[in-house]
């Protein structure tokens, strides 16, 4: 079982948890991937080493690459947290950084192995991840997380989908590991949310509160999550997906509901949750009408993951990363606000303008993309200094 450490100096302490390597190098990657893609989505360009489609790699990267590495910095916590065992730490954790890392930069090597040496990369890394995540909650025999390693394991199915579409082993592989990807991290980020999003409310608001859940509403979506991921990806069923997703939309606004109090608009670190959680509702309203032919279905995919993902790993971010330096959660740094709200108008440039001024979508395009960079870009020069250094009471972690 997990140790507590007395307090000590520590030189540095990037290896004393998960969320302070795939924090760090999420964030700042997502800047790099984001201005890089805007470069080539204005030019028309292709990648420097020309690997694989721009597109595919904006796609994979954004879900497999940037996603994958906040659920890592959580899970590896969080999972720490539940079961009070110490879960991956020191050397070996930034050996699997490591390997993480090394699968970015490989679309930019100009070898010919190049593509496959990412898809070792990435299949290992995911893989190991999976089995730390897995490894603890086995050692004390805590099932009910087994659900958190078996999203964890859809991943690593989703990653050998893409790349045995990429090499031309499966045909429709690439895309069906691109939405299996999207709508499993959605799926993750609703469990989790469910778990963390009202406890933050009730501790955060300072006041009594009553939030409400409803058992009905955690079994219908993993039920409603699972038949999404089979409509959207292997069947392509367009009625049964729109209602579907309505299905989603209806019983998680329903579940939004049951979280409001007005508390909220005073804590960022709250209010951005439930802005995420938002998106994520209408994600599932905007996949519905992509699904019926009204809209583009890419406007409830970038709903889901610019708005919804994009969002909420920002959030969770902020916080985990206050909590777990030793920090006042209810006291985070007042430059989160414009953070936030830079975030969430690119959302609403991303997925809202562009159906309203349809003539203006490269444009608003371009515009999201610079609102992205905007926003993580501060959030880096902040959090970077905190990942890195040890907690503020000189404990491990």
């Amino acid at each position: 079982m997990m140790q507590i450490e007395q307090p000590q100096h520590y030189r540095h302490a990037l290896d004393h948890l998960g969320f302070r390597p795939f924090f760090l190098l999420g964030s700042l990657f997502s800047i790099i991937a984001v201005a890089l893609w805007a470069w080539l989505y204005r030019s028309g360009a292709p990648l420097p080493a020309a690997t694989l489609p721009a597109i595919s790699w904006h796609a994979h990267e954004m879900i497999y690459g940037y996603g994958l590495a906040v659920i890592a910095g959580f899970l590896l916590t969080a999972v720490r947290n539940w079961t009070g065992v110490m879960t991956l730490h020191g050397k070996p954790l930034l050996l699997l950084a490591l390997l993480w890392l090394a699968a970015r930069a490989m679309p930019f090597v100009p070898l010919s192995g190049a593509l496959g040496a990412m898809a070792l990369l990435d299949l290992l890394f995911t893989s190991w991840l999976c089995w730390e995540v897995f490894k603890p909650i086995y050692r004390v025999r805590q099932w009910q997380h087994l659900g958190i390693a078996a999203k964890v394991l859809l991943l690593l199915l989703g990653q050998l989908f893409f790349y045995l579409g990429l090499f031309g082993v499966l045909a429709n592989g690439v895309q069906w590991g691109l939405y299996t990807g999207l709508y499993i991290i959605v799926s993750l980020i609703l469990l989790m949310g469910r778990r963390v999003i009202p406890f933050f409310i009730e501790k955060g608001v300072g006041y009594p509160v009553t939030i409400r859940n409803f058992k009905w509403i955690d079994y219908s979506s993993l039920v409603l999550m699972l038949l999404l991921w089979l409509f959207a990806v292997f069947v392509e069923a367009r009625l049964p997906l729109a209602l579907t997703a309505l299905a989603l939309f209806a019983i998680h606004s329903v579940r939004l509901w049951g979280w409001y109090t007005h508390g909220i608009w005073a804590k960022p670190l709250l209010w951005v949750l439930f802005l995420a959680y938002a998106w994520l509702v209408t994600g599932f309203l905007l996949t519905a009408l992509g699904a019926l032919g009204v809209s583009s279905p890419l406007y409830g995919v970038h709903a889901l993951g610019y708005g919804g993902i994009g969002m909420l790993t920002l959030g969770m971010m902020a916080r985990v990363s206050l909590g777990h330096t030793g920090r006042n959660v209810f006291a985070p740094p007042k430059a989160l606000i414009p953070i936030f709200a830079l975030l969430c108008a690119g959302a609403v440039v991303r997925v809202v303008l562009p159906m309203i001024f349809p003539a203006a979508y490269v444009d608003l395009i371009l515009a999201s993309q610079l609102l992205w960079i905007a926003a993580f870009l501060p959030f880096a020069f902040i959090y970077v200094p905190m990942l890195v250094k040890p907690r503020v009471d000189g404990t491990y972690g």
